[in-house]
């Protein structure tokens, strides 16, 4: 199970990689693992504006679906079309070309609150 030390991480299992003015938003490896092969995203948020918390959009795997939450309070601006025909690049590639969503921060200070790699090591491995 790979974790990428330069990201932030939710106890959620998104995680966030701020650049510039713009944070690209996905899942962790640990949560696709969990999850097993995804067969959809769903983003049905593009365009608007959520709360830290609230769910932007959904995975569908074979036997179930996740809602997926925003970790910082923000406009969603893009959702990663390639995941849409290609949804098993979450499970291949979950920190690249798996990435969900984009955000423009409403305060990029949020950024900060979110969890490290090795304050999101110790919630996964307890």
């Amino acid at each position: 199970m790979k974790i990428v030390e330069n990201l932030k991480y939710t106890s959620e299992h998104e995680w966030l990689r701020l650049e510039g003015d713009v944070a690209y938003i996905g899942i962790t490896d640990y949560a696709q693992e969990q999850l097993g092969d995804i067969v959809f995203v769903d983003v049905p948020t593009v365009g608007e504006t959520l709360d830290a918390g609230e769910v932007f959009g959904t995975i569908e795997v074979v036997k179930t679906v996740s809602d997926l939450f925003l970790p910082i309070s923000g406009e969603i601006i893009e959702f990663n079309e390639a995941i849409e025909d290609n949804p098993e690049l979450v499970n291949n590639d979950p920190y690249g070309e798996g990435w969900i969503i984009k955000v423009r921060p409403a305060n990029s200070a949020d950024v900060a609150e979110l969890l490290t790699a090795e304050a999101y090591k110790e919630i996964i491995n307890g």
